[in-house]
């Protein structure tokens, strides 16, 4: 993980070649020889474009550095998948959303000779169309001593800004800033179509945020609402407290001397 040309670089597997697999590749094939697995054939054609070569899961998981970009649904399928062909001294990185249960899968399912850091890079293909320096990057190092060889690398090398954490700190804070910002994404959009012209600056900034996360694939939303364990408690106070509100203001209109009973 340094600055060598791409021939000398160490290898690097991804699992799962998806929008955000792709993303990766984009940003570190200057850095790595990159081979990638990915049970679609559609992905062919970018991996050709990115110079990345497709492989079997098996091949794959037996580079110097493993980066794991699948859905939930499949990652303790290909963690036990990885875990019996990683070499030893393997870097075993995964990039999702949540961070309890992947973190709890890998060190249970990987073997003691690799290190593990669970990371959430806190942008997408949307808010990286721009660029990723400057944007965040969560970092959980679970096994191994790596953790700050590869916070110095993503922060020297790709300019992002590194946030260490634990996985249960992560969960925490996420499900409040991507849980509801998912959320109430989704609520506004089945509102639509919501207006273009006659909006306010703070309005603006609310539809792009929701630009940025209304493309993504459903799995993520899942993982996001389901797979994080302070999901529910944070979904169920945002309710509970617009309903509080919505009851606030009917009181508020009802008393109201303006509200036209007995004129």
């Amino acid at each position: 993980m340094d600055n060598k040309s791409r021939s000398q670089s160490t290898s690097l597997g991804i699992v799962g070649f998806g929008a955000f697999g792709q993303l990766a590749a984009l940003h570190l094939g200057p850095h790595f020889e990159i081979t990638a697995y990915d049970p679609s054939r559609d992905v062919a054609k970018v991996a050709k474009q990115l110079g990345v070569r497709l492989a079997s899961l098996h091949s794959v998981s037996q580079a110097d550095v493993i980066l794991i970009a699948a859905p939930v649904a499949s990652f303790e399928r290909v963690v036990s998948e990885i875990a019996v062909a990683c070499k030893p001294g393997a870097l075993i990185v995964d990039v999702g959303s949540v961070k309890v249960v992947p973190s709890e899968i890998m060190r249970r399912l990987l073997p003691n000779h690799v290190d593990i850091v669970a990371s959430h890079p806190l942008f997408g293909p949307q808010s990286a169309k721009k660029g990723i320096e400057g944007l965040k990057i969560a970092l959980c190092p679970i096994q191994g001593r790596r953790g700050s060889r590869l916070a110095a690398f993503l922060r020297k090398s790709l300019g992002l800004t590194i946030i260490m954490t634990t996985p249960e700190e992560h969960d925490q804070e996420v499900a409040v800033a991507q849980g509801l910002t998912h959320l109430i994404a989704k609520v506004l959009l089945r509102m639509g179509p919501l207006p273009t012209r006659m909006t306010t600056k703070s309005f603006d900034l609310l539809s792009e945020a929701i630009s940025m996360v209304q493309h993504d694939a459903p799995e993520v939303f899942e993982a996001i609402e389901k797979a994080n364990p302070y999901a529910e408690a944070v979904r169920r106070q945002f309710f509970d407290l617009a309903a509080s509100l919505s009851v606030e203001l009917e009181t508020a209109l009802t008393a109201s001397p303006h509200n036209g009973n007995g004129h």
